[in-house]
């Protein structure tokens, strides 16, 4: 057994990853406690990944119109194909939709390829849906799409400013880094301005539940705040930036006060002023904003309302200060280094940026091939597959992401890829939502296989290890672009062997006509010409460094912008003028509920990995609504019951959770569930296609939505043995279906409408179940039901048909299912104890709480009434929250509510 050092390949914090190899398999994982970005720390997410490795469910072999050919057959069919799309109808009808997933050296060959040689500017990616609007700000603001902060930031700031994020779900190892920096410094507060109260409020000195879409408006009335206080830097201000005058005239077109503010945000003044009070008397301010911000109508604007801030105080350029943008994907900004999006080149250079086309063009020219790069930006994700539904375009090639299901306006989505005469799909595992519409498709290699580089939140660069092979046939994205390159006659300028050749030829682009050692305005901030030129070994050792890394700088650059100077042609950082402007998805009487959208603690974007792990099925295991439960009863649902939300494009089915801490007249609903996991819980299809004008990026956190009960007759919980044959069309006739993995079998959640309430329940398993029943007990006056099939005295499938609430813990029937996997027959008293799910005396631990440690919270409530009633005494004993820590908040909320009810009860015995 031996160690190798990756990256983590979730989100944008990049960390370090020490896995454990047995042979050829990861046997287990752990922070790399070398890694600047974690310092040993994992996620639960990350401290699972190598449970989501195996080739169960990977693609294996490349299919051409449904039928499964040779690479040869395959590359010949893609290659002729885009040609003639090209040739009959030109360049601009070819186009590709990327992802944060691919590597920097996927996405710098199948840039060059789409927007260099086949000259189509339509090259975009899925990045647009998170971070374009932050790229867009820090560009009208700074002159370069350039983080200017860094990890080490949050450790040496005074006050933090959490804006739209919920760093403890989304970015855990990062709020572990700030949580502990907090508990080191007594004097550091932390601010989180969120319409929710989610888990990252567990830090917080002053939380503001703002009104949804009024960001802008309380960050105009910060900087008016400053001005009427006397709190602006003025030397700064005059010596660094532009702008000024008119981002504050624009700030007071509206009342200023406090007051005002206040009113428009749905905050109170006091606490409002509170926050206008810190952050202006503290130089050391960090703002570290997320997707609340960026998804949005207005999200440039409102990037750039935070920005000003900074800059009219000074704070930025020092250490624990800044605007802070941090990434959603793991790889999101190094898509943006080569080029990723419709609006770029490589190399961070624009169309607009003066010289840039010429200069590409004669970089990646060769003896015999000169390239043909189109003169202007190309559509962006959404307009991209608007101008596929119109038929303008007639040729996609999808790498590594799933818009039938992340885009708004899903359903449009998928009738436009019905529509495509050609979609290309380059993917790892079988069976996504999109692979229904390929006419080719593209097995390629996966997390743990992939060799190259990711860039992470801070600017930092991580080599991601190929440590496996891949499975089957599946290839590396950069070999399958430059193969199809290379059979449309662009093989001089595709000739790469390995990816370190293209890192070289990525970094040498980056400091060509660039001077790293003067003050010119042609200087572009991005550049690692400092790595050009590293041979294979060289590459494979490399350490994570940020950039620029150059003659300059060859040691990396912490962060930016320390001595004043900005990426603009005259130096100056620019402040905007900010007219906040409302959510373009109204509600109105049909819709009269506001829609947030967002990830979950335990899950990735659409669960293709994650899934696979099924421990992180059990902390939230269905599609959910949450709303609070004043809402719940004027809409007439309870918690745990299914309801149904309609928006714009379609509807949701999901599960209720009644919650304190959502806002009145607003519900929350994940963003992961796809058609592979529920029948109806795709988020994209409930809200509308609005986008910022500025950045392109689509509004979906301010939906507009309609919630009522779904009517049903009856609800059922059906386990079955993974190699059963079970997929969901089976289940066409529910009303609502739900799959679980779990770690020896399927679980799958089942509800009727009122019309099936007469269900013969042993006719339906035997219609639609291979295994007979071979015990059952049936209360038909309850309707209820429990049965079990039996083969070869082995377990092979579990109904109960009954409510969710009624379920034993599932995990010893999981443990049947692994028996029977073994060809183990159940014992008799196992048997006998079937239909109750459980043995004699099995504890039921509840639903999960620590996916670490699989710590369920009847456990946890056990124990701290039993007396530990600390997250430290409940640790020692069950050993939650010891590993990553994301449970700590919710610890703490059990904690707080079960040892006020053991207080009340007084005399009674403290018993679950």
């Amino acid at each position: 057994m031996h160690q190798a050092r990756t990256t983590c390949p979730y989100c944008g914090v990049g960390c370090g990853v020490l896995a454990e190899l047995e042979g050829e398999r990861i046997v287990g994982v752990s922070g790399d406690s070398e890694h600047p970005a974690n310092y040993g720390r994992l996620c639960v997410k990350g401290s699972a990944l190598h449970e989501t490795l195996g080739h169960q469910g990977r693609l294996t072999r490349p299919r051409v119109d449904g039928a499964e050919v040779d690479w040869e057959t395959v590359l010949s069919a893609v290659a002729d194909r885009l040609a003639a799309t090209r040739s009959e109808h030109g360049a601009g009808a070819v186009a590709a939709y990327l992802s944060g997933q691919l590597l920097t050296e996927d996405y710098y060959v199948a840039n060059k390829l789409f927007k260099g040689f086949l000259g189509t500017p339509h090259l975009d990616t899925n990045s647009r849906l998170c971070m374009a609007s932050a790229v867009a700000a820090y560009k009208r603001s700074l002159g370069d799409d350039a983080v200017p902060c860094c990890y080490e930031d949050l450790e040496e700031a005074e006050l933090v400013v959490l804006v739209g994020s919920n760093l403890a779900w989304n970015h855990p190892v990062l709020y572990q880094r700030l949580k502990v920096a907090k508990t080191r410094n007594s004097l550091m507060r932390v601010v989180v301005i969120d319409p929710r109260v989610t888990d990252s409020c567990e830090i917080a000195d002053l939380y503001l539940g703002l009104r949804p879409g009024s960001d802008a408006r309380l960050f105009n009335g910060l900087l008016a705040w400053m001005a009427d206080k006397g709190k602006l830097d003025r030397v700064y201000l005059e010596k660094h930036t532009q702008g000024l005058e008119e981002a504050l005239a624009a700030a007071r077109e509206e009342d200023g006060s406090v007051a005002a503010v206040a009113a428009d945000c749905d905050l109170d003044p006091e606490r409002l002023e509170t926050f206008y009070y810190w952050f202006a008397s503290q130089l050391h301010v960090v703002s570290l904003y997320s997707q609340g911000i960026n998804q949005s109508s207005s999200g440039t604007d409102k990037c750039n309302a935070i920005i000003n801030c900074h800059l009219a105080g000074g704070k930025l350029g020092l250490p624990g200060a800044g605007p802070f943008s941090i990434t959603g994907q793991p790889n999101a900004m190094g898509g943006r280094e080569v080029g990723g999006l419709a609006n770029q080149l490589a190399a961070h250079m624009d169309y607009h940026t003066p010289g840039a086309l010429d200069r590409v063009t004669r970089f990646w020219a060769t003896e015999s091939l000169t390239p043909s790069l189109p003169e202007g930006p190309g559509h962006k994700a959404v307009e991209l597959f608007e101008a596929i539904e119109r038929g303008e375009v007639q040729a996609l090639w999808i790498m590594a992401t799933n818009p039938a299901v992340s885009l708004p306006r899903a359903d449009r989505v998928r009738a436009a890829l019905e529509k495509c005469p050609l979609v290309i799909v380059s993917e790892c595992v079988a069976d996504t939502d999109l692979l229904a519409y390929a006419d080719i498709v593209l097995p390629a290699s996966s997390w743990s296989e992939k060799n190259g580089t990711v860039t992470n939140s801070e600017r930092r660069i991580s080599r991601q290890r190929g440590l496996l092979p891949p499975p089957g046939e599946a290839k590396h994205d950069w070999w399958i672009i430059t193969q199809v390159a290379r059979r449309l006659g662009y093989g001089e300028a595709f000739d790469y062997a390995h990816p370190a050749e293209i890192f070289d030829e990525h970094a040498r682009l980056s400091g060509f006509e660039n001077p790293s050692d003067t003050q010119d305005k042609g200087k572009r901030l991005f550049d690692i010409s400092g790595l050009a030129g590293l041979d294979r070994d060289a590459y494979d050792a490399l350490a994570p460094i940020q950039w620029p890394v150059n003659a300059a700088a060859p040691q990396g650059t912490v962060r930016l912008f320390e001595d004043g100077r900005f990426a603009t042609p005259d130096g100056q950082a620019r402040l905007i003028a900010v007219r906040p402007r409302e959510p373009e998805q109204a509600l109105s009487d049909a819709r009269p509920l506001r829609l947030n959208t967002g990830r979950i603690r335990d899950q990735w974007h659409t669960m293709t990995r994650t899934a696979r792990a099924p421990r992180l099925m059990n902390h939230r295991a269905e599609p959910f609504i949450e709303i609070t439960p004043e809402d719940a009863l004027a809409l007439g649902v309870g918690d745990q019951q299914l309801a149904r939300l309609t928006g714009a494009g379609g509807d949701y089915l999901g599960r209720v959770r009644l919650t304190k801490g959502q806002r009145r007249g607003e519900v929350f609903v994940p963003m992961h569930w796809s058609d592979r996991f529920s029948g109806s819980a795709r988020m994209g299809s409930l809200l509308e296609a609005h986008l910022d004008p500025l950045s392109g990026q689509p509004e979906s956190k301010h939906g507009a939505v309609a919630l009522e009960p779904l009517p049903i007759a009856w609800e059922a919980t059906l386990l079955v043995a993974d190699d059963l044959a079970v997929t969901p069309d089976w289940c066409t006739d529910a009303a609502y279906w739900a799959r679980i993995p779990l770690a020896h079998g399927q679980r799958w959640q089942l509800a009727g409408a009122p019309e099936s309430a007469d269900r013969d329940w042993l006719a339906w398993l035997a219609h639609h179940l291979p295994v007979a029943a071979a015990l059952w007990l049936e209360d038909p006056a309850g309707g209820r039901l429990r049965a079990a099939g039996i083969e070869d005295g082995r377990l092979r499938w579990w109904l109960m048909v009954g409510p969710p609430a009624e379920l034993p813990g599932l995990a010893w029937l999981d443990e049947r299912f692994a028996e029977a996997a073994h060809g183990e027959a159940l014992a008799p008293e196992r048997r006998r104890r079937l239909l109750a799910g459980c043995d004699d005396g099995a504890a039921d631990s509840g639903p999960v709480v620590c996916s670490c440690h699989q710590v369920g919270q009847k456990a946890i409530v056990t124990a701290i009434r039993g007396g530990d009633a600390s997250v430290e005494s409940l640790g020692a004993r069950l050993a939650c929250g010891t590993q990553c820590g994301s449970c700590i908040p919710e610890l703490k909320s059990l904690i707080e509510e079960h040892r006020d009810a053991c207080a009340k009860e007084e005399s009674l015995p403290c018993e679950p």
